[in-house]
């Protein structure tokens, strides 16, 4: 599968190695906002076929950075949203064509 580069975030693993992503969806849920990646390489973790989801967090300095929810039904809620999402660009597209 080619990936458009634009598209790639790197991020640290918890032994500060670089793991790719491609970005998928930022979205906004329940107030909150998240990212929802897909591995760009092989990873030790994650099968090929499944998706990050992060939420976006502000630090002190008011910077960006991605937590991961530890609560197992908001991952599940977030993901179930960016599917219909998703599924609705597609059906978009497809009446385009």
């Amino acid at each position: 599968m080619e990936r458009d580069e634009d598209n790639i975030v790197t991020l640290l693993d918890e032994n500060d190695r670089e793991c790719r992503f491609e970005h998928l969806m930022t979205l906004e849920f329940e107030g909150r906002d998240y990212v929802v990646l897909a591995p760009a390489e092989e990873m030790e973790d994650i099968d090929e076929d499944e998706a990050v989801v992060l939420r976006i967090e502000k630090d002190a300095e008011g910077n960006d950075v991605y937590a991961t929810p530890t609560d197992e039904d908001e991952v599940e809620r977030v993901f179930e949203r960016y599917l219909e999402i998703a599924g609705a660009d597609e059906d978009d597209d497809t009446d385009t064509e």
